[in-house]
């Protein structure tokens, strides 16, 4: 079996011939991605890994690609030696998307903002796709900006963390920040207002279900651990 080999972050991008493969059929665009990038398609070593399975015994397909992400229907080898099919979602930016969790004189600022696929409404830190061709930490100064109206005074990387590894190949880099003041939220991102609370009960929020979403939870133990809000 070939051996695992990391993906580097330009290798997480959508092709953009893709697109007029996706003209012809599914399964030609994919057959593309196995010829243009086939780090994409390996398999890591050892029992329990699931293997996709490689063409003529079957094919998988494109199901649809835009600005954002392009979905995969890999055909696979499960570990008990099962065919099956399993969908993938690649993000189509090199950039990765970006999480920054706002301070402000020590306190975090949540913003609540309306999710399609959960329909329901979260409190969130701030996060939202990576800007083509701007670095990270541009993206994050960038994001809090457009989304609260305010800019940082020092910006703390924070890492990566895996959303759903399951279905997404992308990972999304968290960041903390410095603010001086909060303005204008932008609603036009589903957000409908803003609320500033002591770090502690942000994170007894997390812990009794008020919040829910997973990249804010993790920023908030990765800012503990960094020995934040107090300092780095």
């Amino acid at each position: 079996m070939t051996p695992a080999v990391p993906l580097p972050r330009p290798l997480l991008t959508l092709p953009a011939e893709v697109g007029d493969l996706m003209d012809h059929t599914p399964e030609s665009a994919y057959a593309h991605l196995r010829d243009t990038h086939p780090r994409w398609f390996l398999s890591p070593p050892g029992d329990g890994a699931i293997g996709i399975m490689l063409w003529p015994m079957a094919e998988g397909q494109v199901l649809h690609h835009d600005e954002e992400r392009m979905v995969l229907e890999d055909p696979v080898i499960l570990p008990d030696g099962q065919h099956a099919r399993r969908l993938r979602l690649i993000g189509a930016r090199p950039e990765p998307p970006v999480a920054v969790l706002p301070l402000l004189d020590g306190d975090v600022v949540l913003v609540d903002r309306f999710r399609h696929a959960a329909r329901t409404w979260q409190w969130e830190i701030l996060r939202a796709s990576g800007i083509r061709d701007v670095a990270d930490t541009d993206n994050a100064a960038r994001q809090l900006h457009d989304q609260l109206g305010t800019a940082t005074t020092e910006l703390i990387g924070l890492g990566e963390v895996h959303l759903d590894p399951a279905i997404l190949a992308e990972a999304v880099s968290l960041y903390a920040a410095r603010i001086d003041a909060v303005g204008d939220p932008e609603h036009g991102s589903g957000i409908r207002r803003v609320r500033t609370v002591a770090f502690a009960e942000a994170e007894e929020m997390a812990l009794t279900g008020r919040i829910t979403d997973a990249v804010t939870i993790t920023t908030l133990f990765r800012a503990r651990q960094a020995g934040l809000p107090g300092g780095v």
